[in-house]
């Protein structure tokens, strides 16, 4: 793909503020060293991104919930959540940091920046590793999200974009995107997750469709340990039937990285290529796409997929060996971007894969209307890592120069 038609959200701030976050301290920093020491930033077109407004932020948070966000200027490391605070979500699993406005405000930010790149035709592809927090809701917060950067940015995506698919391939179901759009036909929420008793957020049954725009929220529930195998075979048979029946103009997926083996808030078993076989997939259909983060709490391995996806975007082949930067130490013990698949056995039986396949077929075709077969996505192409890819010649240049400096950094006004 033509550098000049992916974008790539950064900032100093962003990263600064993302590092804060409790659930994934440090995170944004590594994922940034990565794709920069793999000279990927040249590869692509690098566009600075610039905080929410408080009017972006209301697209979809409530101002009581803003205004009770914005307490949080100095948040001391022994703080007790009250009341209110537990009221808004804020205790165990979204603890309240220092400038937790200033946090969100960049987050959001960084998404509606990489919205804008879609609107103004600056990009085909709009990546923003910072972004993907959706389990948040109007007016709390929810499993270590703050802010739901995702429905704000798909809010700026609509002026233009009249049906947007959202796609959630995160371990854990997206149900803040699914509940806010609830009741609009004109955003379709796609999400593959586990679904076990007691594993969070506990939504995301193949039954549930939506309550009142029936039929355009689809979930497939996979059980533990799911490999690549399963989940792409899940993946290639409903995103085909999801797109034909629905048709959309533009696509926004969430790639969580928790669904990666050996993740310790995750319990699945994909690699790599289990993730990058499904974007390769949405990639075929010429669909602005807007690329999100998420969860994914085995730092070193969000690095590699996110790193690898950017590759992968960007037709980049990328040496297997790790160059050495300054996070490099925490790859060990292998330094490579391998993935290695879960040892453990997929309880995803061929029989209830099917199942739900016929499940959702069926919930297609009953409120969506049939539909002639699209030949959009009849080209089976396999994915190749190697072929017909630009070489990354990372290993032969200095890794303390491969910074965001060294590249040009657009920015604009939307």
């Amino acid at each position: 793909m033509d550098k000049s038609k992916i974008s790539y959200i950064w900032d100093d701030k962003l990263i600064e503020y993302c590092d804060r976050l409790p659930a994934v301290l440090g995170r944004a920093s590594m994922v940034h060293g990565l794709i920069a020491t793999y000279n990927l930033l040249n590869q692509i077109k690098v566009v600075r991104s610039k905080p929410a407004s408080y009017e972006d932020l209301k697209l979809f948070h409530s101002e009581n919930y803003l205004e009770h966000v914005k307490t949080f200027t100095d948040v001391d490391e022994d703080y007790m959540p009250t009341k209110k605070d537990e009221e808004y979500g804020f205790g165990y699993d979204c603890t309240p940091v220092s400038a937790m406005y200033d946090i969100i405000s960049n987050i959001a930010g960084a998404s509606i920046t990489a919205a804008a790149c879609l609107l103004l035709g600056i990009a085909d592809v709009s990546i923003n590793w910072c972004g993907g927090w959706h389990h948040a809701h109007k007016s709390k917060a929810e499993g270590f999200c703050y802010v739901n950067d995702i429905v704000i940015a798909i809010e700026k995506l609509r002026k233009k974009f009249s049906k947007v698919l959202y796609i959630d391939l995160d371990v854990h179901h997206g149900n803040g995107v699914q509940d806010a759009y609830d009741s609009n036909k004109s955003v379709f929420t796609l999400s593959f997750h586990k679904y076990e008793p007691g594993f969070f957020p506990g939504t995301g049954s193949v039954t549930d469709i939506s309550c009142k725009a029936r039929g355009y929220s689809c979930n497939f529930p996979l059980h533990a340990s799911y490999c690549d195998k399963t989940f792409i075979h899940a993946f290639n048979n409903i995103f085909s039937e999801v797109y034909s029946h629905f048709k959309p103009d533009v696509i926004v997926v969430q790639c969580g990285a928790d669904a990666l083996s050996l993740d310790p808030h995750g319990g699945a078993g994909l690699t790599i290529k289990g993730y990058c076989t499904c974007i390769h997939r949405i990639l075929q259909t010429k669909k602005p796409t807007l690329l999100l983060g998420g969860g994914g709490y085995n730092h070193a391995n969000a690095a590699k997929l996110w790193t690898a996806i950017t590759a992968h975007v960007a037709d980049v082949t990328l040496e297997e060996n790790i160059p050495e930067h300054t996070y490099w130490p925490e790859y060990g013990p292998g330094y490579t971007l391998t993935v290695e698949p879960l040892l453990a056995k997929d309880l995803n039986t061929p029989q209830y894969i099917e199942n739900i396949i016929a499940v959702i077929k069926d919930n297609l075709n009953k409120y969506l209307g049939e539909y002639g077969l699209s030949d959009v996505l009849q080209r089976k192409r396999k994915l190749d890592w190697g072929n017909n890819s630009k070489r990354n010649d990372s290993k032969n240049v200095d890794p303390e120069n491969k910074t965001v400096e060294t590249c040009d950094v657009y920015e604009f006004n939307e």
